[in-house]
């Protein structure tokens, strides 16, 4: 996991949309960075209308929100266009963004081990260092507290 203080790594990663993102290009915007495991399912789905519902706010925070999973780009896609996401869900199938924010990992789920992604948010500053990391991640209230921790 990153810590609180160190530059986060720069990326390109593909949006739902077919549009290329650097983690760079927000340099000067507060980035809130939120790795979830997997499209249109109830916990990732509840997570992503949160930030949705809270994005106007966030841009008064001077502040865009990225989401990230392994999943495709037409499974982003179709999630986004089922929750009229506004905001890039970019996909990261060769897991290396995931690796390099360390949130891919072994998961235990029903006695069952395997590896995926952990529910992690980093929030960025506008030089690009990370000033808030939420591990245990509730979908729920994250989009909230995240919101929250920006003020």
């Amino acid at each position: 996991m990153l810590q609180e203080g160190q530059k986060a790594p720069d990326f390109s990663l593909y949006d739902q949309n077919g549009v290329m993102h650097h983690l760079s290009d927000y340099l000067g915007k507060k980035v809130v960075l939120y790795f979830y495991p997997k499209d249109n399912t109830p916990g990732c789905s509840l997570q992503a209308r949160g930030f949705n519902e809270l994005l106007l706010e966030f841009k008064k925070a001077n502040a865009v929100v990225l989401g990230v999973s392994k999943d495709s780009l037409k499974s982003h896609e179709k999630f986004s266009s089922k929750y009229d996401l506004q905001f890039p869900i970019l996909s990261d199938e060769t897991l290396e963004v995931c690796n390099l924010y360390d949130v891919y990992k072994e998961k235990k789920n029903y006695g069952k081990v395997y590896m995926g992604v952990v529910r992690t948010t980093y929030i960025i500053d506008e030089n690009g260092i990370i000033v808030k990391v939420y591990e245990k991640v509730s979908t729920k209230t994250n989009p909230q507290d995240a919101l929250n921790d920006l003020k």
